[in-house]
């Protein structure tokens, strides 16, 4: 296969045949790991498709999927590949059963599958098997009703697969778009991760972390260069003081770049003094106060911002300032916007930026 088929199949090239299954690239996907490796499994250890299609594209049915899924979740536990793929191959249905004998499982049960990211098998039939709504990452890690890009992203987190993840946040946002690809993938995944580790006394806090480092990468790759600055056109974004946790305002900001719009980010715990010095130097539009917590919420902080002016006498300018984040739930701060989501929040931005 060569470098120009290889890449249309792992994206699912228009060309290859309708009705036969999965492209390598989907199966990857919904694995959680990078098409290489799926193809390295086949080609090392013999764990490709059963059969070919017709011209030069592979396809993979449930039955192939779950043969996957199975290494998938022994090499997840430390299995090593070649130990692993000799207990899936081991475990595989023979491809021809005696005349007259009962027809054997065509994969191992689920319930031999110690890996709870596994969903139901996909039933032989339809083509392109879709898979089940709910699903479980790790050990008891519940993502609910989700996308089906979350398990390939919780996959890859939990098996600390740094090559893969990169991939799949990467393919998620180019074809969902930045909004939506934060606010029904990537966030899902985290709050799932987040839960685990709160009920786990500790663990998966490794897990946590690499997930939010590797989306805060994605983030600056796929943003745009920054805007230029135009009078009173600028957002400042910050964390309020005592408050680090500085993703939700990287989608943002990278939200707004990709818009074309002026942003100043200045990260985590920000000090009260040197807040006011930043409103005061960029003269913003806007102000965006991230608060994870109510205890790091100030209503006195955020309405001293809201009343800070600048510019010349007759035309003095106040910054629209907007409290972001689950700290500021109860703590309404009145006559300042509180948006609930980020795409409400970038129309809003939007909106008074262009004022």
């Amino acid at each position: 296969m060569g470098v120009h088929e290889r890449d249309s199949e792992d994206r699912g090239g228009e060309s290859a045949p309708l009705g036969g299954g999965l492209t390598t690239g989907e199966v990857a996907r919904r694995l959680g790991v990078a098409p290489t490796t799926v193809r390295t499994w086949d080609r090392r250890y013999g764990l490709g498709p059963d059969a070919h299609t017709g011209g030069r594209h592979r396809r993979w049915t449930p039955v192939d999927v779950a043969r996957l899924e199975r290494m998938c979740a022994l090499t997840a536990t430390g299995i090593p590949p070649a130990e692993a793929a000799r207990t899936v191959l081991g475990e595989a249905t023979p491809k021809a059963a005696p005349a007259g004998a009962a027809p054997a499982p065509s994969a191992a049960p689920p319930e031999a599958v110690p890996d709870a990211f596994r969903g139901r098998r996909a039933a032989a039939g339809p083509p392109r098997p879709s898979l089940p709504a709910r699903s479980r990452a790790g050990s008891g890690l519940r993502l609910g009703d989700v996308r089906q890009e979350c398990k390939g992203i919780a996959r890859a987190a939990l098996r600390l697969d740094a090559a893969a993840l990169d991939e799949l946040l990467e393919a998620a946002i180019d074809e969902h778009g930045l909004v939506a690809a934060w606010t029904e993938v990537i966030m899902p995944t985290l709050q799932a991760v987040g839960r685990k580790w709160e009920s786990s006394g500790e663990k998966y806090v490794e897990v946590e972390h690499f997930l939010s480092w590797h989306v805060s990468g994605a983030l600056r790759r796929g943003a745009p260069p920054a805007a230029a600055d135009g009078p009173g056109a600028t957002t400042v974004l910050a964390c309020v003081p005592g408050e680090n946790h500085t993703l939700p305002l990287e989608v943002l900001a990278a939200a707004l770049a990709e818009r074309g719009l002026p942003v100043r980010m200045f990260g985590g715990a920000l000090p009260v003094e040197s807040l006011v010095t930043a409103v005061r130097r960029t003269g913003p539009a806007a102000v965006a106060l991230w608060a994870q917590s109510r205890t790091t919420a100030s209503r006195p902080l955020a309405q001293h911002v809201a009343a800070m002016e600048w510019g010349v006498r007759g035309a003095r300018r106040k910054p629209v300032v907007l409290t972001i984040g689950p700290g500021w739930t109860g703590r309404t701060v009145t006559g300042l916007p509180r948006p609930t989501g980020l795409a409400e929040a970038v129309a809003l931005l939007e909106t008074v930026v262009s004022r």
